[in-house]
């Protein structure tokens, strides 16, 4: 479009003493966009910032800000956006280019107290041809008290509902007072579903093969239990149950070097650590344990680090970071970081790198500690980006590179 630079305007403009009007436009464009720019400036250097690390300068852009405590997300196929949801109860759709949704209606009614609320979500296997998503939530029971549920809805062509949710997993009994929920969905490349759980906060549970609480569960999708899990034909077990002996789990992540999974799990002052759960093992909590009580008084079962018939993790942290989430990178974007596993740290407000031979831990890095963020979910995106949600109020969604 041609603006109406017409003569007769010129000559009223120089007639009043006035500068000619392409030039006075031009003046006040100029005095318009000037501080647009600087405010736009000023708001690119706030969503991004730079901090050295071990493999070249990282770059942390914001991409999202205002969560009520996101705790998971899951990046839709064909560059469709990306579900998270918030502890509080709301499932969001996020796009780049239409930002965040309204909650998504369909979604059950989670039991948002503590530590609990509506916590991981995880896409079908063959999430393009059944639109299949799966959520973990804490469920009330009918005396007040609770524990970790699992189901799936199909996500409508408009990302605005979930339809026909489905419970195909309840832990039971409920326990919980509004701590350790757990958990964490995984499937595996066969097809099963893992289910990493907290033990409700009542140690001794994760003992008990007649309870679900604080054990690793395999299931088929639509929730059977395979005839291959170790405790089927148990009478005195839970077939559902995979592993045991686990206190909190909150991370959890299929190898891809491997196909095994790995799972981690909160210690209380310490003893954090990372597992690789095999079909029946026990895994110590609470009679074997890196770590104390809060008070600083040792675990009223504990019997030591080392217990005969229980499994040592691969490794662990004497100093708890408080870890959730947990993502390899096996990305071609950044070579840098190959056989690294990235996990969350809540109480130590870090991004943790670890470097991996084979199934071995042999270095850590910590990332992000400047941001004084509490860092729940870690994902590796579609395009080899890393990304994180961080736990507060106005929680953020952030993806962090390497500089290019």
């Amino acid at each position: 479009m041609t603006l109406p630079y017409t003569t007769p305007f010129k000559n009223t403009l120089s007639a009043s003493g006035g500068q000619p009007g392409s030039q006075k436009l031009r003046s006040l464009l100029v005095a318009a966009v000037l501080p647009l720019l600087a405010w736009q400036a000023q708001a690119q250097a706030q969503a991004t910032q730079r901090f050295p690390s071990e493999k070249g300068e990282i770059v942390v852009t914001e991409l999202l800000t205002g969560l009520d405590h996101p705790w998971s997300i899951a990046f839709l196929p064909d560059d469709a956006g990306a579900l998270i949801t918030e502890k509080s109860g709301d499932l969001r759709l996020w796009k780049t280019d239409a930002g965040l949704s309204e909650p998504i209606s369909g979604v059950p009614d989670v039991y948002a107290r503590s530590q609990g609320g509506l916590l991981d979500v995880v896409l079908a296997p063959d999430f393009a041809q059944n639109r299949r998503v799966y959520l973990s939530y804490a469920e009330k029971g009918d005396d007040g008290k609770a524990g970790t549920a699992v189901g799936y809805g199909v996500l409508s062509a408009d990302g605005r509902k979930l339809e026909n949710f489905t419970v195909i997993f309840r832990q039971t009994p409920k326990l919980s007072n509004g701590a350790h929920f757990g958990s964490r969905l995984v499937f595996d490349r066969q097809g099963y579903l893992f289910i990493a759980l907290g033990e409700n906060n009542q140690r001794p549970t994760s003992q008990d093969l007649d309870k679900l609480q604080g054990k690793l569960v395999r299931l088929h999708p639509d929730g059977r239990v395979p005839d291959d899990n170790p405790f089927v034909g148990n009478a005195q077990a839970r077939p559902e149950i995979w592993s045991y002996g686990h206190r909190n789990q909150q991370g959890a992540a299929l190898n891809p070097s491997t196909g095994k999974l790995w799972t981690h799990e909160h210690g209380a002052r310490g003893g954090d650590e990372i597992n690789i759960p095999e079909a029946g093992k026990n895994y110590g909590w609470p009679l074997a344990t890196h770590g104390l009580d809060y008070s600083g008084s040792a675990i009223p079962e504990a019997k030591g680090a080392h217990v005969d018939g229980t499994e040592q993790p691969i490794h662990y942290w004497k100093v708890s970071p408080a870890i959730s989430g947990m993502a390899f990178y096996d990305a071609k974007r950044y070579p840098a970081w190959q056989q690294s596993l990235f996990i969350g740290a809540l109480k130590d407000e870090a991004l943790i790198r670890l470097e991996l031979d084979g199934d071995k831990v042999v270095h850590e890095e910590r990332l992000l500690g400047p941001l004084d963020e509490r860092i729940r979910d870690v994902r590796v995106g579609p395009d080899g980006y890393v990304y994180v949600l961080t736990d507060a109020s106005r929680g953020r969604l952030l993806k962090i590179g390497l500089k290019e």
